[in-house]
């Protein structure tokens, strides 16, 4: 007998949704997820003898309703998703929906700033205590973020960010103070919601949108006040993956500096993309002598793959800094002389 939809729980409308979706699908799924998210819907579908026709229908449904709720949402924010839902499936279904969109694909608060133009921001908040200033750049888009950090005086600019890495969460009644203050002075709508924000990736986000100028007052000072943190910050800017924004006479150049064992650990896991860029700037000799000797060296340990990765990144972001080879950035760096 099937289960009113109410009965069953996220996890187990989220393993029929995945079922219903085949393995293909639910394994792109998968892709996007933590492995601790992998781990408890793997066990969820595992539990799962059969699907009930009925609730497949109905999980199916309420994931459509979600989809086009949210796509709404994306268009005009939530009260003209409201109100469209409201035409469509009634007041209480489309109260039911949004509510549970804010509570599970957390439509974050400042909805109208990330809408505004990053100057209008910047008048209201640039005399604000740091702390309100890091709130504020947490929420809005790293490119807003970025034109407003770049903007302050120097010696604010490394204080918010600092706090921006910082940050874990705030409490619902500052967000909603500060939000409340800021919609009046833009004139816009706003919705409540109670996400965190903050932490080493957002300000990471932020710094990669950045001039480079910006960057290194923010991470010099920082290296002063904070070494670990700026160590974490600086660790994060630029992954391995990152290799194929580099121009080939850059990736020359790193080649020449990384011991090769490395490399070919590296490239064991990296995508096809990498994998092309990178041999590419090889030589014909030389990458066939790499592919042969990475097919000899069978299964390799992920912490050793991670590790030489991490070695190939410290020597990009030594050849940045002595000036030898350029990471294309927002801001003035994009301009090459």
């Amino acid at each position: 007998m099937a289960r009113p939809a109410k009965e069953l729980s996220g996890r187990q409308k989220a393993a029929i949704l995945l079922i219903s979706l085949g393995p293909e699908v639910s394994a792109q799924v998968f892709k996007h997820l933590r492995e601790e998210e992998i781990e408890q819907l793997t066990l969820e579908i595992a539990n799962v003898r059969k699907v009930d026709i009925t609730e497949k229908d109905t999980v199916l449904t309420e994931f459509h309703q979600i989809c086009v709720a949210q796509e709404y949402i994306s268009q005009g924010g939530i009260n003209y998703a409201k109100e469209i839902l409201e035409k469509a499936l009634g007041q209480q279904k489309a109260f039911d929906i949004i509510n549970r969109l804010t509570a599970h694909l957390q439509v974050r608060p400042f909805d109208f700033a990330r809408k505004a133009d990053p100057a209008q921001i910047l008048n209201f908040i640039q005399n604000e205590h740091p702390q309100t200033i890091a709130l504020v750049l947490s929420y809005l888009e790293p490119e807003q973020s970025a034109i407003i950090l770049s903007a302050l005086p120097q010696e604010r600019m490394a204080e918010v960010a600092r706090r921006i890495a910082l940050m874990d969460s705030t409490s619902p009644e500052v967000i909603s103070q500060v939000e409340h203050v800021l919609e009046q002075k833009l004139s816009s709508t706003v919705v409540q919601d109670y996400t965190q924000a903050g932490g080493v990736e957002a300000v990471v986000n932020v710094l990669n949108n950045v001039d480079r100028g910006t960057e290194r007052v923010i991470l010099d000072t920082l290296e002063i006040q904070d070494p670990e943190l700026a160590e974490e910050i600086k660790k994060r800017m630029f992954v391995f993956e990152d290799i194929v924004t580099l121009d080939d006479k850059s990736i020359q150049r790193v080649i020449r500096d990384i011991e090769n064992a490395d490399l070919m650990l590296a490239l064991k896991v990296a995508s096809e993309e990498v994998r092309n860029v990178i041999f590419r700037n090889m030589s014909k000799r030389m990458v066939d002598t790499f592919k042969e000797e990475m097919e000899f060296m069978g299964p390799v340990r992920l912490r050793d793959v991670e590790e030489a990765q991490t070695r190939i990144v410290g020597t990009i972001r030594r050849l940045e800094e002595s000036g030898e080879i350029i990471i294309a950035r927002g801001g003035g760096d994009e301009i090459i002389v």
